[in-house]
């Protein structure tokens, strides 16, 4: 489920759908390091994933110590200018030398 937690992802979403990844939105993810309440939210959204059997990815991850928080967190995978910049798919096909 993408963008969990904004628009129409809901929790109802988890019941319905045969769902294996949760995908928490860079809203709730980009103010952990300066928010407890932030840090507590994205927290209880990683264990809620696990709690149901799936994989968390965090997406705009923009620094360090963000990357870091969400690691202490048990967060599997996370995504954002941290981990890497946006390019296009022909850079990473060729570099992969497909």
């Amino acid at each position: 489920i993408d963008d969990f937690g904004i628009g129409y992802s809901s929790l109802t979403y988890l019941r319905r759908f045969p769902v294996d990844t949760l995908k928490i939105d860079r809203s709730f993810v980009i103010d952990i390091a300066t928010s407890d309440r932030a840090r507590h939210l994205v927290g209880s959204m990683v264990d809620l994933g696990h709690n149901l059997g799936l994989e968390v990815v965090a997406e705009g991850v923009e620094d360090e110590a963000t990357l870091a928080l969400l690691r202490d967190l048990g967060c599997d995978r996370a995504q954002g200018y941290v981990i890497g910049r946006p390019r296009p798919a022909t850079d990473i096909v060729s570099a992969a030398g497909v």
